[in-house]
């Protein structure tokens, strides 16, 4: 396809049910020049090809077969596929209003600084259920949610990182630091994360630009099996997992790991009691403590790893 501006990706595992309407938001584009869409079904057993064919006779879409897990190594196949100097990730089960791809697409022709950009991200409630009172803004944060206002954003911390279910990237960039990081990013059930914000970490100590933009705007779809505390204190612990793992890789692996995460499970078990009357706030402590297990976990490992290796 001749002179692409942008290329729209969606990573896939086993999400036939939403796979539809994510593909059929991109292909609605109010976006006139020349963009593709490539489908990266990342080992998926359920009906993601099929509903890939219904849709076949658009010329603009392609599908992908990758059968090693991860989604870090979905998103490297789904680049290598593609050609635009622009390249757009959308999560399977998320719907992209009809201007996201010109929004994103002109921010990066309007400031060649940007290395990588991201939209509003608010969220689909499963029909007939209400958001439970104990989710928090901040573990809402955990199913999608991403608001920093309404107007555009340069980020400066790495923990404000635009989310990953709405996320473009320069292809340059992307190439210049080897493509995302194999050893982060979600594997199959397990819920390793932290890949963008690693990302941005490389960006910002590049000189490059990472941008909010709120136009850029995503809904993302809440499954109903999310709507457990037991799935929060997962989602923590493998956010705890993912902090140590990431530390790790930029060379702050140590000791210091284990007083850093006693630290901050101190300090997360102290707040919750803080907020002993206000449940949403609690619970949203209490996740974060157990997070810190998950980091301490991990950190242990990486010890006796090297001690091993020794």
């Amino acid at each position: 396809m001749p002179d692409l501006q942008i290329s729209a990706i969606i990573c896939t595992h086993n999400r036939d049910t939403y796979l539809g309407a994510a593909i059929d938001s991109l292909l609605a584009q109010d976006f006139t020049t020349n963009f593709e869409i490539v489908v990266v079904d990342n080992g998926s057993s359920d009906r993601t090809r099929e509903v890939v064919e219904q849709r076949a006779a658009d010329t603009r879409l392609k599908y992908i077969f990758e059968p090693t897990l991860g989604l870090s190594v979905a998103r490297n196949t789904g680049a290598k596929a593609t050609s635009a100097d622009i390249i757009a990730y959308l999560d399977d089960d998320a719907v992209a209003s009809p201007q996201w791809l010109q929004v994103l697409s002109s921010a990066y022709e309007n400031n060649p600084n940007i290395a990588i950009a991201g939209g509003k991200v608010t969220l689909i409630w499963p029909a007939n259920i209400e958001p439970p009172k104990w989710i928090s803004p901040g573990l809402a944060a955990n199913l999608g949610a991403y608001d920093l206002g309404d107007s555009i954003v340069y980020i400066q911390q790495p923990g404000s990182t635009p989310r990953g279910l709405n996320y473009s990237i320069r292809r340059s960039f992307l190439e210049d630091i080897g493509g995302f990081d194999p050893q982060l990013g979600r594997v199959g059930k397990n819920l390793l994360s932290n890949e963008e914000l690693q990302m941005t970490e490389f960006a910002l100590q590049g000189g490059w630009q990472v941008a909010y933009l709120p136009q850029a705007l995503v809904a993302h779809n809440v499954a109903p099996e999310r709507l457990k505390p037991s799935w929060f204190l997962n989602r923590g612990w493998w956010q705890g997992i993912s902090e140590c793992y990431r530390e790790q890789l930029a060379g702050k692996a140590g000791i210091g790991q284990l007083q850093r995460g006693s630290e901050k499970f101190v300090r997360g078990l102290y707040k919750s009691l803080q907020y002993i009357t206000d449940p949403a706030e609690r619970f949203d402590k209490l996740v974060y403590a157990y997070g810190q297990i998950g980091y301490l976990n991990a950190a242990i490992q990486g010890l006796l790893f090297t001690g091993n290796k020794k």
